[in-house]
Formats: structure tokens, sequence, C-alpha cells
């Protein structure tokens, strides 16, 4: 097996990075909650907080309990997200290139910076398929090699999520904006339309990511611990077999169906013709139509066909499911906060402060600044967005910062909160079979980097980008 560890490999010593990263994973191992555990002390914070600036306790409850339900329609989407994501990452076709893709580093530490890389990538195109990609990929590397600390492996296939993915054609924001059928009619009046050309597609967006993934990826590199100090999948008692998703012979007549493609083609092409109508007739053109529902839609499509047979994909779905379980249980504990902050005095007051503190040339980084401290409380960029919009993008008009970038400063910076928040390591966690303790230290260390070269690269391109009045 390449990379194995060898009992009279000379020591190395390790370098600076090496060691931090090292005490901040044995920290979090020790001291960082469950991810449910984080929900729960969020409601707990904003609650007292509401109190502190004067909220009665009981508005904060009862607006709190009337929306716990409030977020179930989303929930249900990013749930489908994740199920679409394994659903294509475990067809043959996708998993033959994860399996090649596993055989390019050569040892563990080029393990891990090659699984970083690749989960941000792939999270510009979709975080779901990113988390279950990276995963699976961390579980094949794991078969290869005994020296790739297991610990940093699964934190760099989480860095999708938390540097990238809301710059990339999953940014709920973003898509929002460039639909004028999900923009909410208050929010339409302050900012109107803003295209994808002024947002995911703008220049200082490609550098943004670009950057990004290049310092992270390097990071990823430099705190994999050297081979005598890496603790391996053999050391948390696991191991993965190769993903097998054969099903057993047909044993009864009235099955033949579900392991007969026939249904799969037909179906599969009446989604494939509807999809297709979506994005031709789009009346703002063929990106707009990039929503989530659209998103679930097409890997649901792509992953039924590429399985070919409806057993197969039935299979895959039931070992997609477990993964889900986090978000299904948690997204009603997050509208909770959700609900303190926008039906209460707490959402006026946070305004009233953000508007009197800013300027123009400071604007751009406090809204980095809030977005990511907000995020940390409600870990979903699209209902976060509707929160923040309205006052985000009246302070911007009346400031005259672009309002494009505004809301690429908001995707920037609301991924930080991801490095710390565990809500959405949930379906990695479960593919991985680890706590989020095991992996925040590797991802904290990101953050700390992260958050002076995001502030830095909002402010600085905001400098240099136009102000482009609302297109109504």
């Amino acid at each position: 097996m390449g990379g194995a560890k060898d009992p009279d490999l000379k020591i190395q010593k390790e370098s600076t990075l090496e060691r931090f990263g090292l005490c901040l994973a044995a920290w979090s191992e020790k001291w960082f909650p469950d991810a449910w555990v984080f929900a729960l002390l969020g409601i707990v914070f904003i609650f007292f907080f509401g109190i502190v600036i004067g909220e009665s306790p009981f508005n904060l409850a009862l607006a709190g309990g009337k929306q716990f339900w409030a977020l179930i329609p989303f929930a249900m989407q990013m749930a489908m997200i994740i199920i679409g994501g394994y659903v294509v990452a475990s067809t043959p076709a996708v998993y033959w290139l994860i399996r090649k893709v596993a055989l390019i580093p050569k040892n563990g530490k080029t393990a891990v910076a090659w699984i970083a890389f690749f989960s941000m990538v792939t999270s510009l195109i979709s975080w779901g398929l990113s988390l279950i990609f990276s995963g699976l990929l961390v579980r094949e590397m794991t078969r290869r090699f005994d020296d790739m600390d297991y610990r940093a492996a699964g934190a760099a296939a989480y860095l999708g999520l938390g540097a990238v993915w809301a710059l990339g054609l999953s940014s709920s924001a973003a898509m929002m904006m460039a639909t004028k059928s999900a923009v909410p009619p208050k929010l339409f009046e302050i900012a109107g339309l803003i295209p994808l050309t002024q947002t995911l597609f703008i220049w200082a967006n490609f550098w943004t990511a670009a950057v990004l993934i290049a310092v992270s990826t390097l990071i990823a590199y430099l705190s994999a611990p050297n081979p005598h100090l890496a603790k391996n999948a053999k050391d948390f008692g696991l191991s993965f077999d190769q993903l097998d998703m054969s099903v057993e012979p047909r044993q009864k007549p009235g099955e033949w169906l579900e392991y007969s493609p026939i249904l799969i083609i037909i179906v599969g092409a009446i989604l494939i013709y509807y999809l297709m109508d979506l994005f031709r007739t789009s009346p703002t053109g063929a990106l707009a139509a990039l929503d989530l529902n659209t998103y679930n839609l097409i890997f649901i499509t792509v992953g039924m066909l590429l399985h070919w047979r409806p057993k197969r994909f039935l299979k895959a779905v039931a070992q997609a499911v477990p993964a889900t379980g986090g978000v299904l249980i948690q997204f009603p504990f997050y509208a909770v906060i959700f609900g303190m902050i926008t039906g209460t005095g707490i959402n006026g007051w946070l305004t009233e402060l953000f508007y009197k503190v800013t300027t123009q040339g400071t604007y751009p980084l406090l809204v980095a600044v809030y977005s990511a401290v907000l995020g940390v409380f409600i870990p979903s960029g699209g209902s976060k967005w509707v929160v923040e919009a309205p006052y985000v993008l009246q302070a911007a008009n009346l400031h005259h910062v672009n309002l494009g970038w505004v809301t690429q400063i908001y995707n920037a910076a609301e991924a930080l909160p991801n490095l710390l928040n565990p809500f959405w390591m949930l379906p990695l966690l479960g593919l991985l079979h680890v706590k989020a303790r095991d992996l925040v230290g590797y991802s904290v260390l990101q953050m700390l980097i992260h958050i002076p070269l995001v502030f830095f690269l909002c402010w600085l391109f905001a400098q240099l980008i136009p102000y482009v009045p609302p297109l109504k």
C-alpha cells in the first residue's frame, strides 16, 4: 500500500503550521460540542442578546417558536441536494472518476492537499456534490495511505463549504437576485434585479475564488501532520471497502421493472425535455433558471440515468438518507434563531447600528464582518440573505457601492462561519463516521487565515468596481 507508515522512518521536525494544526485538533477533539448543541447555544445567545437590548423574553419566545417550521421547505431542498449529490457521486461512472483521482497523490500530505483542491473546485458546481464527492474521495484515500491524517483529510473535504461554494453556481443569494420571481417585492424595490454578470461572473469574483483555492490548498498541505504524528482512519477504528452499488439478482417476476431501465429512460426523457424547455424559455436568460429546485432536479435526473436501473438508484438513495438526519432535525432550531431576529426589534436595532457606523470606504468591510458573524447563528446562505439583504443593499445604494459586489461580499464572508459552525459538516460526518470535533481543529486553522484574506479582498475590489443603479 502506497504511503504506509514505516516504523523506521526518520522523524521530521514539524513546522509551526503543523504544530498549530495539531494543537487545534487536540483542542477541538476535547472541547468542541456536537452540531445540535451548537444550534441550542445559538438560540440561548440570541435570546439573552435580545433581552440585553430591551426585548421582552416573552416576545422573543413567541417569535422564535412561531417560526419553528418556517424553514421546512428549505430544509427539504437541502436534504435533496445531499441525496442528489450522493446519488450522482455513487454512480459507476463518477465513482470510477473518484478512484482515478485518488491515484494521483503519492503520500499522505499531498493527498490532503488534493482533497482540498477537489472539494473547492467541485463546490463551485454544487456544494452538495462537493461534500459527497470529497467524502468518498477521503474514504478511497484511506485505502491507499496509512500516513494520511484522517482529521486533516476530513477538514480538507469540507473546504468547499468553508471557502468558495457561495462564489459558484449554487449561490442562493446570487441566484435569487437574478430571478425576478424569487426576489421579495420589498427587496425588488430597493435593489431591482442583479444579473449574474454582476455577481458570479464579475472578474473580481473569479480572482477571489482563485486566490482562496490556491491559499487553502497550500495551507492544507503545510498543516497536514508528518507520518509519525498522523492519526489515520485505522486509529479511529475505521476501514472502508470499495463502494459497492451492485444489487442482488432478481428473484421474483414482479421485480422485473425494478431491474429494467425502461422506466428510467422514459421518465428521464420527460425530465430532460422539461429542463431544456425551462432553460430555453427563461425570460431573463438560461442562467436565471438555475435555482435550488432546478439544481436538485438536474442531479436527480442525472443520477437516475447513470444508475440506469431503479433498484440501483433506490439503493443509492437509501445510503444517502442517513446523512440528511442532522439537516432535518437542526433546521427547525435554526428557524427559531431566524424568528427571534426577524420577529422582534433585534433586526431593526442591528439595521440602525449598521447604517450609523458605515461610510463608503468602511461599508464593504463591515458587510463582510457582519455577514460572517450572523452566519454563526443562521448557517443558511439563502435564508440569511432574505434577512440581511434589505438593509445591506439599501445602505449600498446610499453609499454608492456596487450592489452586485455587495452580494458577493456577502457570499464570500458567509462561507467563513461554516469553518466553525459544524451544521453543513453533517453530511460529510455521516460519510466519514466521525464527530465534528474530530475535524474542526483543521477547519478553524483555515478560518483564521481566511478571515483577514477574505475581508481584504472584499474591501479591495469594492474600491475598483463602479456603482451601477438598480436594474428595475
